[in-house]
């Protein structure tokens, strides 16, 4: 029986069959996600002499323009330019165990420590005692007595270096599937086109016929190819062109336990089901509900699966050295990750080797959004590589990336509350959701409710009140699904919030009150408030507005809310209502958007103006299809996402804040939904609950 950590020997380039038959554990890899510290920041910063330094980003660059931002923050705190300081993305042998880019958390918790790290290592210069890095000798210094934090408060504003952007535009190797290396061969992981959380594996196959393709270098068989109850087999080729007719050739019949359709999913999250067998499992907050008085509103909402859909399916490429002595990694692999060192880990435990003699190379991402924290292509990459002796890169399909990643999870709320002289006095929010955190994507079942016992935080987040109301109660329960479901953009605050801002619209028009005055009337926080207030103010909200016609329905809403306690966001936006064909086309959207201190004004607004076409999607356009056991969306033919012509003009505006800096990326997710959605009603007149809102959705609304 051949040992996993032993490369196979001989295997020259003569067609294959490889079959391992060693077991893996059971028990999953728990992500280690230690804070950054001044001590391990001075590895991120190095000085290459002549006044040139290096800069090894800390978090994953995939689109949100982090490395620009640290890049202006050392060069204003070594007091050079930003065309001194290099950036490049690091690998696990790089720098110490950093925690995965998550939570919009990169600038609120890398910046501090990367700033005093540039600070000490530019005093061991001017003395003449360092040409590297520098060793921590004294106490950091505060943040206000860091250069950089006074230098970017005061100008607001830093140009990026030009190399970073050049790269981007001239299509410069910078992505994971970019990685090219010498006899390097293709590989693919096929599957049962069925969820993983179904018993699946691969039964009869024409092994010969698939061998008998030229391209053809490897079958492999392996437990190590399992995910969670998906266990596939491997077909490596000289040419990635080769792979879909070698897999047809192959012709692998599958094995599958159980099946499950949409309808399950519906009942397993049925708000209305759980509330008849009794309170839910989750209360975050549970003030008594006086019984027996009657409610002012009682409304449920349903919001449904939705798909990451990054531009990039994820990609990975691995390459073993046998011969690697004095502790050098025996296997390298290049992938586009958010969390390097959580990957590496998972290979360490599968692979049975060492962490330290694996090493794993950020590159770009191309769009990640809470989807790549797990480890699934990279140690497909491995397997096959280490079955045929090459470097070997593995690139997901749009179909695959759809079919085997997880999901953001459906959700069914009611919300009731009692409105009582122009006050909200009593509010009640009970929803059934899917877990976030405690992925079953990485989690068994049995990990899971033990789990479960803390409740699923991050399908909490967004459900608490942001307003002063005497009497709350919020209650979840996290229900296990079919489809896997995980972190996605915002986790739950993106449905949860816009779930509370139709509510918090739903009361103002039964007190018959404006909509911005209601809220400010419950607004005890005064950065919420200067939200508020600021997007009014930009938008003229209190100007008179187009009126509808005879052909289109117009009208505009409001909302907003504060994200993980610390960053604030409030949006109005505008819509109009085809009366005949009952399209929906929004026609502006305003954001404030307050996350404290701001490194790079316009990366923020970039990120803002995502994250609003995000709420447009969840309101307008993103579902997805379940049917047969499976996802089954295999390309954005079969996934609505809102496009070019759907977006409008989006008016960004940063406050102005003395506040620490915290998370820019996910903020507006709090804001934007819930404004689209509170517009649509100012049209229609109509409250629509069940999401996406379709253009038959509206028409059936109009006519009834």
């Amino acid at each position: 029986m051949m040992k996993r950590r032993h490369l196979l020997a001989g295997t020259g380039l003569a067609a294959i069959t490889v079959v391992f038959s060693a077991g893996c554990a059971l028990v999953p890899v728990i992500p280690k996600r230690p804070a950054p510290t001044p001590e391990n920041a001075q590895g991120w910063i190095r000085h290459d002499g002549a006044g040139r330094y290096t800069l090894w980003v800390p978090c994953t660059e995939m689109g949100q323009q982090i490395s620009t931002a640290l890049q202006a923050l050392a060069a204003a705190e070594l007091g050079v330019a930003p065309q001194a300081v290099q950036v490049r993305l690091p690998g696990t042998d790089d720098i110490a165990r950093v925690r995965a880019t998550v939570g919009s958390a990169s600038v609120q918790d890398f910046a501090l420590p990367l700033a005093q790290a540039c600070a000490t290592l530019r005093e061991a210069l001017a003395s003449g005692t360092s040409t590297g890095g520098a060793s921590l000798q004294a106490q950091p210094l505060p943040a206000s007595a860091l250069r950089s934090f006074q230098a970017l408060a005061s100008a607001r504003a830093v140009a990026p270096a030009p190399g970073q952007l050049q790269a981007l535009v001239t299509g410069q190797a910078l992505f994971a599937g970019d990685t090219r290396l010498p006899g390097m061969l293709y590989g693919r992981v096929l599957r049962a086109p069925v969820s993983a959380e179904l018993d699946s594996r691969p039964g009869a196959m024409d092994d010969a016929a698939a061998r008998a393709d030229p391209a053809c270098v490897a079958v492999v068989q392996s437990p190590l190819l399992q995910q969670m109850n998906s266990l596939g087999v491997g077909i490596v080729a000289r040419s990635p062109t080769a792979l879909d007719r070698i897999e047809a050739a192959l012709a692998v019949q599958w094995q599958v336990q159980g099946g499950f359709g949409p309808v399950e999913i519906a009942e397993r999250i049925d708000i209305d089901r759980h509330l008849a067998r009794g309170a839910l499992r989750h209360t975050p907050r549970s003030d008594a509900m006086p019984e027996g008085e009657a409610w002012s509103i009682d409304l449920r909402m349903d919001i449904p699966l939705a798909a990451h859909a990054p531009i990039e399916p994820r990609s990975a490429t691995a390459v073993w050295s046998p011969k690697a002595q004095n502790g050098d990694p025996v296997l390298r692999v290049w992938a586009g990750t958010q969390d390097l060192f959580y990957v590496r880990d998972v290979l360490a435990r599968h692979l049975a080797l060492d962490a330290e003699r694996i090493a794993v190379q950020a590159c770009r991402v191309g769009g990640g959004f809470g989807g790549r924290t797990l480890c699934t292509v990279e140690l497909e990459a491995a397997v096959l590589a280490q079955a045929v002796g090459a470097p070997v890169k593995v690139h997901w399909s749009r179909a695959q990336e759809f079919a085997q990643g997880f999901q953001r999870p459906p959700s069914s709320h009611r919300v009731r509350a009692r409105v009582h002289q122009g006050h909200v006095t009593h509010w009640w929010h009970a929803f059934a959701s899917s877990h976030i955190l405690f992925t079953p994507a990485a989690m068994p079942p049995w990990m899971q409710t033990l789990a479960d016992f803390a409740g699923d935080s991050g399908v909490a987040r967004g459900s608490q009140l942001a307003y002063a109301v005497p009497q709350q109660r919020t209650e979840f329960t996290a229900q296990r699904l079919p489809v896997h479901t995980g972190p996605w953009r915002g986790l739950g605050a993106g449905p949860n919030t816009l779930v509370v801002e139709s509510a918090m619209d739903e009361c103002a028009r039964q007190a018959g009150a404006d909509p911005l005055a209601w809220r400010l009337a419950h607004t005890t926080d005064p950065r919420l408030a200067a939200a508020f207030e600021r997007v009014a103010r930009e938008a003229r909200w209190h100007d008179k507005r187009p009126a509808s016609d005879a052909t289109t329905l117009r009208g505009r809403g409001i909302a907003g809310g504060i994200y993980k306690g610390v960053s604030y966001a409030a949006a109005v936006a505008d819509v109009a209502v085809d009366r005949a064909s009952g399209q929906v086309r929004v026609t502006a959207v305003w954001c404030a958007h307050d996350c404290g201190l701001v490194l790079q004004p316009d990366g923020v607004r970039a990120q803002t103006e995502g994250n609003l076409v995000w709420c447009l999607g969840l309101v307008l356009h993103e579902e997805l299809p379940v049917a047969a056991s499976r996802v089954a969306a295999a390309t954005f033919a079969d996934y609505a996402l809102p496009r070019m012509g759907d977006v409008p003009p989006l008016h960004v505006h940063l406050v102005e804040s003395g506040a620490p800096p915290t998370g820019a990326g996910e903020t507006a997710m709090v804001a934007g939904a819930g404004a689209i959605a509170n517009a649509l009603r100012d049209a229609t007149g109509h409250r629509f609950t069940r999401f996406p809102v379709r253009s038959e959705h509206v028409l059936q609304a109009l006519t009834t």
